[in-house]
């Protein structure tokens, strides 16, 4: 009888916890894909967003960034697809707002089918530029780049882990969620023949390895959860505007072709793709 009493508790919880796993995933109230777009307040972030709300006309779009209110983008967007598009607040080096995020979005839908960490720096005037040379190196910009564009994607899969897990229905595999983290080809160690930008290499070598650490947990512990990289080529947004001199002619994509290229590899992601790294014409990228 003692021992009825010591695990009675621990049986209620895990019927507890079954019983919403299986409430959420089957709630028929939402009729597509419920997809998360952190980073979405501009440029790839934004288009993702447009395009998800365009091409699926029941899908669910969660938005976040770290100035919803000031986001004319995404406001635009909200007063068209007002019903399928939610606005959250979420700062990457503040993780009690990535927690935050998932708790309303565990309230309102209980899963989550597409995590696409889309944010990332490059550059900010007077704080952060690319280094053409050792000598300019600075621990400031190395940590700051290491924050923003690989720390904080992480926390947010770790957040959004338990929600990821109780999706999927709407992949391309039944019943297997899919998170996309935007990285960049100069972040891969074999490809890199030019050094230089210390900083965002380096933060998207790290970005890499741990969305691969993460793939093979996930794998390891039989989470239906595909974890992948995207290289989104050299987009014109704010983030390349100050660099685009030296781009070779055709190589300059604009946001709409390079997002629809992404998200045809996000569509036809499949279990054996786990823990890969890809550039926006699906030809994987050397670590």
């Amino acid at each position: 009888m003692k021992l009825f009493l010591r695990t009675a508790p621990l049986i209620v919880k895990s019927i507890r916890r079954a019983s919403f796993a299986c409430s959420a995933a089957s709630d028929p109230k939402w009729g597509g894909r419920i997809s998360m777009v952190q980073g979405a307040s501009r440029g790839i972030g934004l288009e993702f967003v447009k395009q998800l709300l365009e091409n699926d006309d029941k899908g669910q779009v969660i938005a976040t960034c770290r100035k919803p209110d000031e986001a004319t983008g995404l406001l635009d967007l909200k007063n068209k697809f007002a019903q399928r598009l939610d606005l959250l607040q979420l700062d990457l080096t503040i993780e009690k707002t990535i927690e935050a995020s998932a708790n309303s979005i565990r309230e309102k839908y209980g899963s989550l089918d597409l995590l696409v960490n889309a944010s990332g720096i490059l550059s900010i005037p007077n704080v952060l530029q690319p280094e053409t040379t050792l000598s300019k190196v600075e621990r400031s910009s190395l940590m700051l780049a290491y924050e923003v564009n690989a720390v904080g994607p992480i926390l947010g899969i770790k957040h959004m882990w338990p929600l990821l897990k109780l999706g999927g229905s709407f992949g391309t595999e039944k019943g297997v969620a899919v998170v996309a983290n935007i990285s960049a080809r100069v972040g891969s160690i074999g490809d890199n023949r030019l050094g230089g930008w210390h900083s965002y290499r380096a933060s998207k070598a790290a970005l890499n390895q741990l969305t691969r650490t993460v793939s093979v947990e996930f794998a390891r512990k039989k989470d239906p959860v595909i974890c992948i990289l995207l290289h989104p080529g050299t987009v014109d947004t704010d983030l390349s505007r100050p660099f685009q001199r030296n781009v070779p002619t055709g190589k300059l994509f604009t946001k709409e072709f390079s997002v629809q290229q992404l998200l045809k590899i996000i569509n036809n992601a499949k279990t054996h793709d786990n823990g890969k790294f890809f550039a926006w014409d699906g030809q994987e990228i050397p670590w």
